[in-house]
């Protein structure tokens, strides 16, 4: 997790550099580098694989990795579902990871307790004490929902914001 105390420390200078960051009840934000192609294959690595074909799920555990094209994931478990259940195709219709998840696309990086991806409404819901870094901005709050197709997302759950201008002020 050597990534992840990078992005922490680098958060904690950029908190600790300003006074008065802006305070809020819920964001709009942008995520330019979340835009995503859903229908791209999902890649899962991990040390452990169970799978129950009466339920058409899978949990992979220890030291997940998940990659659809650029798009990133790291967990402590990834539980999977399949379209289907029992007579599933092996298309997989929706992520559930918990235990420290950090997600990567481009320059932006989340992390959060828990996160739903479902992959049919290109939707990633995270929540508990989530923190999403963009560039030198950061955003904190309890809950974050994405929509990668259009590239958006909502943050809720006293949200708290810094950002940093480019003319150095």
């Amino acid at each position: 997790m050597t990534f992840m105390r990078r992005i922490l420390a680098g958060l904690f200078l950029l908190l600790s550099g300003l006074s008065g960051p802006a305070l809020a009840q819920g964001a709009n934000v942008a995520f330019g580098a979340l835009k995503h192609d859903s229908s791209l294959p999902v890649e899962i690595a991990a040390d452990q694989l169970q799978i129950n074909q009466e339920t058409g799920k899978a949990v992979f555990s220890g030291n997940v990795e998940v990659g659809q094209g650029e798009m990133r994931l790291a967990a402590a478990r990834v539980e999977v579902e399949y379209e289907g259940g029992e007579s599933s195709t092996g298309k997989v219709q929706r992520l559930h990871a918990t235990g420290g998840v950090t997600l990567v696309s481009g320059a932006e990086a989340a992390e959060a307790r828990e996160a739903v991806y479902t992959i049919g409404s290109s939707e990633i819901v995270m929540t508990g004490d989530v923190l999403l870094t963009q560039g030198q901005n950061a955003l904190s709050g309890q809950k974050l929902v994405v929509d990668l197709d259009k590239g958006t997302g909502v943050m809720e759950g006293r949200v708290r914001t810094i950002f940093r201008s480019d003319s150095g002020n």
